[in-house]
C-alpha cells in the first residue's frame, strides 16, 4: 500500500493511506413455478459467476404471493420485455449478457404468450432468476480501490427475497426496470447515456464506461446520505433518492488527493483544534517564525506540543530550533487553538478513519469562489458548514460557548461517499470534469494495456 500524507485533523494529523402459513392453493402454485423452472442452457458464463437464486427462495417468493406471477401479471405492462432488453445489453455494465440466458428467456416468453398456466409460471420464474442474478452482479464492489471505513457501506448483493420484494412493491414494475431503480439514479442516467450513444467520440464513451463503474458504489436506498464528488469539488445531500442540497467544496491538491472512501459521519466537533502536519509546519509555519518571530505563533493561536499523545503538554517555542524545522531536520508538533484563524473553522464533521480525512469548516472564504478548488491536504472544506450541520442534525450547531473539540453525537449516523466522477448527469445531458488527480488516465491506460495483452496472446 502506498503511503500518503494528509493535512487534516484527528488527534494525530499524519496518517498513511493505507415458518410461514399459506393456503394450499398458494403452495401448489408456487411448487408449479419451481417444478417448471430449469436453468437456461445458454446461461453459462465465460468465467466464474455469482451464486444464483436457490430454488427454495424462488418458491418461497411465489408462495408468499399465492402463486401470482410478477413479470407476467396483467398490470406489469412491458416489464418482462424491458428486463430482457436490459439483460441483452449487460455488456454496458461490464457484464456477460450470455450468462442471463436471454435467448432462453425470449423463447419462454413466446411460449407463455399462449396463456398456458405452466408456461407462464415457468417464464415468470426464469425472469425472476435472471433478474436476481443480474442485480447481484451489479450490486457487488467493482474493485476500484475505494476505502470502506465502515464495512457495512461496501456494496453487497441483497438477499434474493429482498430483491424480488422490492421489485414487487414498485409502483410501476416496467418503470422500475427501465430506470434501474435498484441502483443509484446516477447509475441509471449514465447507463442510458451510454446505451443511447449520447457521447462525442470514443474518449467520452470510455469516460462514461469508467464512471459507470464508479457509480455502482453509490447507495441505492431511500435514506439520507452525502456524496462528495472530488472531481467536481462539490458536495450533494441526498434524501429519498433525490438531491436536496449541494455546495461547493475545497478538496485535496493533486499532491495530496482526497481519497475515494465511504464512512459514517458519527459526530460533529465544535471549536476544533487543527493539528498541523510536520511537513506544513516546515513549509509554512517555521519560515514565518524566522521572519516575524514567536509573535507569529501567538497571533495565529499556535501552540507547540511535546507529542501527539492525549497527555501531550504545551512546551515553550523558544526551545525549538526553528531553522532546523524549516530545513526539515527537526520535527515539531504544533496545534492551532480554536478561533477565527483556525484552519478547521468552527466545526468539523467526524467520520473516524485511519487516513485523517474529514469534512470541516474553513475561514479562507475566498477559496470557494475559485473555479478549481484544489487546496487542501486531503480533507473536504465546506462552503457552508453550518447549513450542512443543520441538515444533518435537524437543528443549528452552536459553537459559541462550547469548549475546544466539543463533540455532538449524530444519531443515527449519516454515510458519506467520497467519489471521483468525471462524468455525471446534468439535466438531460452529461457534464464532464477535468481528471484533476489523473485517475481516469491511469485507469484507461490500464484497460488499454490489458486489451493489448489479450490481443497479443490471441495471435
Amino acid at each position: 500500500m502506498t503511503s500518503l500524507r494528509t493535512s487534516c485533523t484527528g488527534f494525530v494529523p499524519v496518517h498513511f493511506f493505507q415458518g410461514l402459513t399459506r393456503a394450499a392453493a398458494g403452495v401448489s402454485l408456487a411448487a408449479a413455478f419451481v417444478a417448471g423452472y430449469s436453468a437456461p442452457a445458454s446461461a453459462k458464463p465465460a468465467a466464474p459467476s455469482p451464486q444464483t437464486l436457490p430454488l427454495d427462495s424462488l418458491g418461497a417468493f411465489y408462495a408468499a404471493r399465492q402463486g401470482a406471477p410478477l413479470w407476467l401479471k396483467s398490470d406489469s405492462g412491458a416489464a418482462a420485455n424491458a428486463l430482457v432488453d436490459l439483460l441483452a445489453s449487460a455488456e454496458l455494465d461490464g457484464l456477460n449478457p450470455g450468462y442471463y440466458g436471454v435467448d432462453a428467456l425470449q423463447k419462454a416468453l413466446g411460449q407463455a404468450s399462449s396463456g398456458d398456466r405452466k408456461a407462464v409460471a415457468r417464464a415468470d420464474a426464469m425472469l425472476s432468476q435472471a433478474f436476481v442474478t443480474y442485480v447481484n452482479d451489479l450490486r457487488r464492489d467493482p474493485g476500484l480501490g475505494i476505502l470502506y471505513v465502515d464495512a457495512q457501506l461496501k456494496p453487497a448483493p441483497p438477499r434474493p427475497r429482498v430483491i424480488l420484494d422490492q421489485a414487487a412493491k414498485a409502483p410501476s414494475l416496467e418503470s422500475y426496470v427501465r430506470e434501474i431503480g435498484w441502483m443509484n439514479p446516477i447509475y441509471g442516467q449514465l447507463r442510458r447515456a451510454l446505451q443511447s450513444k449520447s457521447y462525442a467520440g470514443d474518449h467520452e464513451r470510455e469516460l462514461l464506461e469508467l464512471n459507470l463503474q464508479r457509480a455502482r458504489t453509490l447507495p441505492a436506498g431511500n435514506g439520507r446520505f452525502i456524496v462528495v464528488n472530488a472531481a467536481e469539488q462539490r458536495l450533494y445531500a441526498w434524501d429519498n433518492r433525490q438531491v436536496v442540497d449541494s455546495m461547493v467544496v475545497v478538496v485535496g491538491k493533486p499532491k495530496y488527493p482526497t481519497p475515494m472512501m465511504t464512512a459514517y459521519i458519527r459526530f460533529a466537533s465544535l471549536n476544533p483544534y487543527w493539528f498541523v502536519p510536520p511537513d506544513l509546519a516546515s513549509e509554512r509555519i517555521a519560515p514565518n517564525v524566522l521572519k516575524q518571530g514567536l509573535k507569529y505563533l501567538d497571533q495565529l493561536g499556535y501552540q507547540v506540543l511535546s507529542d501527539w499523545s492525549p497527555t501531550a503538554t504545551v512546551i515553550d517555542p523558544k526551545t525549538i530550533d526553528w531553522k532546523g524545522v524549516a530545513d526539515g531536520r527537526v520535527e515539531v508538533f504544533i496545534r492551532q487553538q480554536p478561533g477565527p484563524h483556525n484552519s478547521m473553522g468552527r466545526m468539523k464533521f467526524m467520520l473516524p478513519n485511519d487516513v485523517g480525512v474529514y469534512l470541516h469548516d474553513n475561514p479562507e472564504r475566498e477559496l470557494f469562489s475559485e473555479a478549481s478548488r484544489l487546496y487542501s491536504g486531503g480533507c473536504v472544506r465546506l462552503e457552508d458548514a453550518p447549513r450542512l450541520g443543520q441538515w444533518l442534525f435537524g437543528h443549528p450547531l452552536e459553537p459559541e460557548g462550547a469548549g475546544p473539540e466539543a463533540p455532538v453525537p449524530l444519531n443515527p449516523p449519516v454515510p458519506v461517499y467520497i467519489t471521483y466522477l468525471t462524468a455525471i448527469p446534468s439535466g438531460s445531458s452529461i457534464a464532464y470534469f477535468d481528471d484533476v488527480y489523473g485517475r481516469d488516465k491511469a485507469a484507461l491506460a490500464k484497460l488499454q494495456g490489458s486489451a493489448s495483452t489479450v490481443a497479443s496472446a490471441g495471435k
